[in-house]
């Protein structure tokens, strides 16, 4: 991938920028379009996890759904295609916008490009196969049990989908935490020996975010979000812990120095 100047004119930025965009959105064009025409079979797919919960289909073999109207099964397609084309295009997603910002880095800063790269990646996929497998049969578990007692769930097909693919998109992105604070450490932004000494605020502002970003009110969900964000938390302190050992030990020295200078 061509990295361009550091130095340019304003509209050669906004130009560079167009072209990355052009580039994203034709990538995603081209999986949604792929995708539509096979988003029945892969809208069964997003529902295997929580088949249990739905009608079957004797018939079709498949689960049943309702749509009130067809343009709701156009839409709900479309939605299908949506995902299932920006999972498969955020390597060249992330890609373009990690190459967009390049050029801002110094040199020294640049090796550490494709390696943020592949580990975005794959920390995306991670999030997405983790609610696939872990969380989406619990938090419907938990979410259809709430109407005992009252009725029962007609599941509608647009709801549905829809709020598996926030859930998936919702963990997707929550697992970049560890990059986050991997970067925080190495820019310098926060010092490590902060992030380990604050534990317990980072710990509330974790479950704070766990609840806004899960899609339904579920504690199951949000507790299970939260189990994972920590673990991922104290991942990435240890990784940075073991990259960074020697800058680490300058900031614990400089923290301790100051807090000796203003103590005396």
């Amino acid at each position: 991938m061509p990295i361009g100047p550091a130095r340019m004119p304003l509209l050669d930025h906004l130009g560079e920028l167009r072209m990355r965009l052009v580039r994203i959105i034709a990538c995603l064009a081209v999986a949604v379009i792929v995708f539509y025409f096979s988003s029945p079979i892969m809208g069964q797919f997003l529902l295997l996890p929580i088949a249990q919960y739905l009608p079957f289909n004797v018939e079709t073999g498949f689960a049943d759904m309702v749509a009130l109207d067809p343009f709701e099964a156009f839409t709900t397609r479309f939605e299908i295609s949506l995902f299932f084309g920006f999972v498969a295009t955020s390597p060249v997603v992330l890609w373009q916008l990690l190459a967009f910002f390049l050029p801002a880095l110094k040199p020294k800063e640049r090796k550490w490009f494709t390696p943020t790269f592949i580990i975005a990646v794959v920390l995306f996929v991670l999030g997405v196969v983790f609610c696939y497998a872990v969380i989406l049969n619990a938090a419907f578990q938990w979410l259809t049990d709430q109407a005992q007692g009252l009725g029962y769930v007609e599941p509608r097909m647009s709801t549905y989908i829809d709020i598996i693919i926030k859930f998936e998109i919702a963990f997707g992105f929550a697992f970049e935490l560890p990059l986050l604070i991997f970067y925080l450490v190495i820019f310098d932004v926060i010092p490590y020996k902060k992030l380990r000494e604050s534990w317990r605020v980072v710990y509330i502002v974790l479950m704070v975010l766990c609840a806004i970003i899960t899609p339904d009110a579920s504690p199951v969900t949000m507790l299970l979000l939260f189990a994972a964000m920590i673990a991922l938390y104290e991942l990435s302190l240890f990784a940075a812990r073991v990259v960074l050992a020697r800058r680490i030990r300058r900031q614990n020295e400089e923290i301790a120095r100051e807090e000796a200078e203003y103590g005396a």
